[in-house]
């Protein structure tokens, strides 16, 4: 069972060490007082591993002011409403803070969300909970 913490979702992934793409997103992104907010959230967090997976240039490109909307859009696509810890994961669609769905599957201990594998559950906040995936989730 994961331990309550005192540090919201953005101070959790910033201290962790391995979220520091996802960091530069959300500031480029001016959502760190969206993820410092009440929530509660639960966010599958690629970690900097995921981002490297992505062709070269893509994040910087979305680092740009010209695209704070498309990043924004991807960004929320990985955010869902309310604290979903790994116990109540069931196979299902969930609606995103960007209005599209992510498809979850649970069996045999293993969860999926669309392509990409949560790694690691249960990582907790004082406004929702992370889930560390090993790909970046892109909407349609």
């Amino acid at each position: 069972m994961a331990t309550p913490s005192s540090n919201n979702i953005m101070a959790v992934a910033s201290s962790a060490g391995i979220f520091n793409t996802l960091v530069a997103a959300v500031n480029a992104a001016d959502l760190v007082e969206t993820l410092q907010g009440s929530g509660p959230f639960t966010v599958f967090a690629p970690n900097d591993e995921a981002f490297a997976k992505l062709p070269a240039s893509t994040v910087e490109d979305l680092l740009k002011p010209e695209n704070k909307a498309k990043l924004v859009g991807i960004l929320t696509y990985h955010v869902v409403p309310g604290k979903i810890m790994a116990a109540e994961v069931k196979t299902m669609m969930t609606a995103t803070v960007n209005g599209q769905e992510l498809d979850i599957k649970a069996a045999n201990g293993d969860v999926r969300v669309n392509h990409s594998n949560v790694i690691k559950t249960d990582v907790a906040a004082s406004n929702g909970v992370i889930h560390v995936i090993d790909c970046v989730l892109l909407p349609k």
